[in-house]
């Protein structure tokens, strides 16, 4: 993972140095979340927002990197014996994407991310002590420009940790497979 993060810090400040236009922007949209691994039979997925901004590199005419800052609420719906409950996660999330242009209009991206978990609750109650405190997943979208500053897309993030924190050895493999899935609709502003 720290090779993952330094590649990405490496190429920001590459496209920072050699970015022919930077423009920033504003987003926000709808989550559709769940945790998949051991508990996927026992889960649904929880709606939930995203709200942050993001800056556009232009790298060359059709790529750019695009880094974010993202407040985003997550979790899951669990049903087991015990009933029904929500596990709403609360993330500040940084992803950092590179975008190609297929035409003006048409895009696609993809790019690692790194999340900070800021609150964990299960029905009301404070959870954060289960949870990791940091998350990395994996970015793939598309969106569509309909003016210049204008666009809207839609966006999966694939974990690729665990998000349970836990120090039980027997239990280690099995709340390690648990991870964040999430599955974004967005709409963005560029200034």
């Amino acid at each position: 993972m720290k090779k993952i993060i330094l590649s990405a810090i490496a190429v920001m400040a590459f496209a920072f140095t050699n970015a022919q236009e930077t423009r920033f922007g504003v987003k926000g949209g709808l989550n559709l979340s769940t945790l998949t691994g051991e508990y996927e039979d026992d889960t649904k997925s929880l709606v939930g927002f995203h709200v942050g901004g993001f800056a556009e590199i232009k790298v060359i005419e059709r790529l750019a990197i695009q880094p974010e800052l993202l407040f985003s609420a997550q979790g899951a719906r669990f049903e087991d014996v015990f009933g029904k409950y929500d596990a709403k996660l609360n993330y500040i999330n940084i992803p950092v994407l590179a975008k190609f242009y297929i035409t003006k209009q048409f895009t696609v991206e993809a790019g690692p991310q790194l999340g900070f978990l800021v609150s964990a609750k299960i029905e009301g109650e404070d959870a954060k002590d289960i949870y990791k405190s940091a998350d990395f997943g994996f970015n793939f979208g598309a969106g569509y420009n309909f003016t210049d500053n204008f666009s809207a897309g839609v966006r999966y993030t694939l974990g690729l940790s665990g998000v349970y924190d836990n120090d039980n050895e027997d239990l280690e493999d099995y709340l390690d497979s648990s991870k964040n899935s999430n599955f974004a609709v967005y709409a963005a502003y560029k200034f």
